[in-house]
């Protein structure tokens, strides 16, 4: 990608890419609440991710 094009940010294709895997896990009657501890090995930070279902506001239904 070249700096003139319009492609998203890297969080914003994050964020994307998230929440499509979310999306796709839901479809197929998987429970996404919780929390995991994802363990990457030398050379990568480790992280502990949490999902919560939120309320939807009005304006997004």
């Amino acid at each position: 990608m070249s700096p003139d094009d319009d492609a998203p940010t890297a969080e914003a294709e994050f964020r994307d890419e998230l929440q499509t895997l979310l999306r796709e896990a839901h479809d197929e009657g998987i429970d996404v609440e919780g929390g995991w501890d994802c363990r990457n090995g030398p050379g990568h930070p480790d992280w502990d991710v949490v999902v919560s279902k939120v309320q939807k506001s009005e304006a997004s239904e």
